[in-house]
């Protein structure tokens, strides 16, 4: 049963994220790191922080809009890949899902979503056990000046 239930998984995850990984060949132009805290039952995540690396530099990042599904989370971390950033401002705006949510071994999260510049994230949960997606309307990400 068990080893059913994991097929099953797999076989989702695959059709899930064949799409939103299909940029694995391709070289990310950045990576980005997201950090976030205080979530209560059912309000999801209003705030969080995070650092682009775009061409050897850092940059902070506000972020706004993610939502997590467990219960008592009190803090959330995720990583990824960023494709399609050709310049800096690019970067700011508004991500909307291009791929579900999704759950991965351990039970962290997958989303990958694109903003308005055509900028794309494909970004993992770190934190064990958390499953994370974009909020209704989206997320909004702005490197901080």
């Amino acid at each position: 049963m068990r080893r059913t239930a994991f097929f099953i998984t797999a076989a989702a995850l695959t059709l899930t994220l064949g799409g939103a990984f299909a940029a694995e060949d391709e070289k990310p132009d950045a990576t980005l790191k997201l950090s976030a805290g205080s979530v209560a039952a059912g309000v999801g995540v209003n705030w969080g922080s995070g650092t682009l690396t775009y061409k050897g530099k850092e940059y902070p990042v506000d972020v706004k809009g993610l939502s997590v599904g467990d219960v008592g989370v009190s803090k959330i971390e995720a990583s990824g890949k960023v494709y399609n950033l050709k310049k800096l401002e690019d970067f700011d705006g508004n991500y909307t899902g291009v791929g579900a949510g999704a759950a991965v071994g351990g039970g962290g999260g997958v989303v990958t979503m694109k903003n308005q510049n055509g900028v794309k994230a494909d970004l993992v949960a770190t934190t064990q056990g958390v499953k994370f997606a974009l909020g209704g309307g989206g997320v909004d990400m702005k490197i901080k000046k």
